[in-house]
C-alpha cells in the first residue's frame, strides 16, 4: 500500500464483527463473489438508532451476513434509513431487501434510484444486440459471446427497490445523530455518486470515489459509446482536493481506511496520466482496436467479469484522449474500430 498513507485499523473487522472507527462510527464489511472480495458497510449513530451507509450485494452470503450482525453485534438496534451511496450493485443490491427486512427508510441520489429501478425492472436489457455489437466492433471476436453470457452477471444482482426514497443532491447536509454530513457527489466511477463530509469532525465516508490501494473502475458502456466518465472522475478528484481537507479520517467503500487524502488523490491521476502513456505507446506501433489495448493496461489473467469492467475502462481513457486530440478513430475496412495517434 502506498507509503505516503497511515492505516489507523491495519486490520479489517471478521465476518459477523464490528470495529468502532470513530465515536458512534462503526465498521462491518461483506462479503462479494469476486476478486474484489468484500464491501465495506458503515454505520452512524442516529438517534435511537444506526444509519447504514451501503447495503451490499443481492446474494445469500450478504444477506447471512446482515442477519449474523443483527443477531449479534447489533441486536436489539434498530436501523434508521439506508444511504446508499451509488448504483452499483455491490452497494444497493440489497437496499430492496435491507429496507423491508429491517424497516429502514432509503436515502439516495436520484440517479442511483433510476438507475438501480432499470436494472432490476429491465435485466434483459443487458441482453440486447447493442451490447454484442459494441463488442464485436471494439475487436473481440469470438470473444464478444462469452462477455454476453458471463460479463453481466454482476449487474443482475440486485433486488427490487422500495417503490419511494428520499432524494439527497449535492450541497444538501445530513444531520445523523449529533453530527451534520455534507454530501459531496461525483462521477466517473458512478454517476452522481454519494459522498459524506463532516468537517468538524474530520470524516470522509468517500465511497468507492477514492481507495487505498486500488483505482475504482471508470467505464464507458455501449449505452453510452462516447461518452467521457474519465474527465468526469478527474474532475471530481479535484472537487475533493478542494473541498475536503488532507487530514480526514477517509471511510471508504473496499479496503482499509486510511489518512492521506491528497496524497492519495495525486496518485490517482498520476495513474491515469500512466494509462494515457501506455496506450498511446501501444497505437504508436500500429492502430490498435480497445480489446487489443487490454494486455497493455491489465497484466492479470482476466474473466469475463474482469474483461467486461477492463474493456469499458480501457475504453474510457481511450474516449478522454479522442476528446483531447492525442487519438483518432481509424476505419481499416474491417468492421473493427481501431485508433491511432493524431
Amino acid at each position: 500500500m502506498a507509503k505516503t498513507l497511515s492505516f489507523p485499523y491495519p486490520e479489517p473487522p471478521d465476518p459477523g464483527a464490528i470495529i468502532e472507527v470513530a465515536p458512534g462510527v462503526l465498521w462491518a464489511r461483506f462479503p462479494l463473489p469476486f476478486r474484489l472480495n468484500h464491501i465495506n458497510v458503515f454505520l452512524l449513530a442516529d438517534g435511537d438508532g444506526w444509519a447504514v451507509i451501503d447495503a451490499g450485494i443481492a446474494d445469500d452470503a450478504s444477506r447471512d451476513a446482515w442477519q449474523a450482525l443483527m443477531a449479534g453485534p447489533l441486536r436489539g438496534e434498530r436501523l434508521t434509513r439506508l444511504i446508499v451511496t451509488h448504483s452499483h450493485p455491490d452497494h444497493i443490491g440489497l437496499a430492496g431487501w435491507l429496507c423491508a427486512r429491517f424497516g429502514a427508510a432509503l436515502v439516495t441520489s436520484q440517479t442511483a434510484w433510476l438507475t438501480c429501478l432499470y436494472e432490476s425492472l429491465a435485466p434483459d436489457a443487458l441482453d440486447r444486440a447493442t451490447y454484442h455489437l459494441d463488442y464485436l466492433r471494439h475487436g473481440f471476436g469470438d470473444h464478444a459471446e462469452t462477455l454476453m453470457q458471463f460479463g453481466h452477471r454482476y449487474l443482475r444482482m440486485v433486488e427490487p427497490l422500495p417503490d419511494t426514497f428520499r432524494r439527497i443532491v449535492a450541497g444538501d447536509v445530513l444531520h445523523i445523530g449529533e453530527r451534520d454530513f455534507r454530501v459531496l457527489t461525483g462521477d466517473g466511477h458512478a454517476p452522481e455518486q454519494v459522498m459524506l463530509h463532516c468537517a468538524s469532525d474530520g470524516l470522509f465516508l468517500a465511497a468507492d470515489q477514492v481507495l487505498a490501494n486500488i483505482t475504482p473502475n471508470v467505464s464507458v458502456w455501449a449505452t453510452d459509446p462516447d461518452g467521457d466518465p474519465l474527465g468526469l472522475y478527474l474532475r471530481s478528484l479535484a472537487m475533493i482536493g478542494r473541498e475536503v481537507s488532507d487530514d480526514v479520517l477517509v471511510l471508504p467503500g473496499h479496503q482499509l481506511p486510511f489518512r492521506g487524502l491528497h496524497s492519495r488523490l495525486k496518485a490517482l491521476a498520476r495513474h491515469h496520466e500512466d494509462r494515457f502513456s501506455r496506450i498511446l505507446a501501444a497505437c504508436s506501433e500500429a492502430p490498435r482496436s480497445v480489446f487489443e489495448l487490454l494486455p497493455a493496461l491489465f497484466r492479470l489473467p482476466l474473466g469475463p467479469h474482469e474483461t467486461s469492467f477492463a474493456f469499458s475502462e480501457a475504453r474510457a481513457h481511450v474516449n478522454r484522449m479522442v476528446i483531447e486530440g492525442t487519438l483518432r478513430w481509424v476505419d481499416l475496412g474491417d468492421g473493427t474500430a481501431r485508433i491511432s495517434p493524431n
